[in-house]
């Protein structure tokens, strides 16, 4: 085993975290991916779960997506944007989370929360991590929210130029560590 460096590139997938139509959230997924995709040695995968079937509970068969088997499969690291939802995080995450519990095991994972209220998406992201841990994920320590993320993005989805440097820093640091934490992982596994 190496020191946790390689040259091969890492694929991250940045999941979108709910499939309702009216969502802030997408928006700071697409920008987090764009924000990853610009990283050396980073290749992006998109994922908005309104574009996957997941028809049911759990991991069986027909509960699965083979698009999106072959994404978790083919991924070094997850991040996923987890809005809020009534104090929770939404049951459509859950069951693609749960689709593929036999892929995500010693993959690290970031996280974002995103709500329409002051707190970020903060309740939901720690609701959802021990649900993560599960999974056999690897959850990192630092964690970005996004409150009132209605007011972060303009109408196209672009992040507003005042809040481009904090989250540009904040990503930074999270990205650090889940870099750091994919490259170990993917040459242990």
């Amino acid at each position: 085993m190496n020191n946790g460096t390689t040259d091969s590139k890492i694929t991250i997938a940045v999941l979108g975290g709910t499939t309702r139509v009216q969502r802030e959230s997408i928006k700071a997924a697409q920008y987090i991916a764009d924000f990853a995709g610009k990283l050396p040695d980073v290749e992006v995968i998109f994922v908005d779960p309104i574009d996957f079937n997941f028809p049911g509970d759990g991991n069986d068969p027909e509960g699965k997506d083979p698009r999106y088997s072959a994404i978790v499969e083919q991924a070094d690291a997850f991040f996923v944007v987890v809005p809020e939802y009534n104090h929770s995080f939404p049951g459509s995450l859950k069951r693609m989370l749960d689709s593929e519990l036999s892929l995500y095991n010693h993959k690290p994972i970031g996280l974002a929360g995103a709500s329409s209220g002051a707190w970020g998406g903060v309740r939901a992201v720690e609701s959802l991590v021990p649900a993560i841990r599960e999974t056999g994920l690897v959850v990192m320590s630092w964690d970005v929210y996004f409150p009132h993320v209605q007011d972060i993005f303009d109408d196209q989805g672009a992040i507003k130029e005042e809040f481009r440097e904090r989250y540009e820093t904040s990503l930074g640091k999270l990205f650090d560590e889940l870099l750091w934490f994919a490259r170990l992982l993917k040459s242990a596994r």
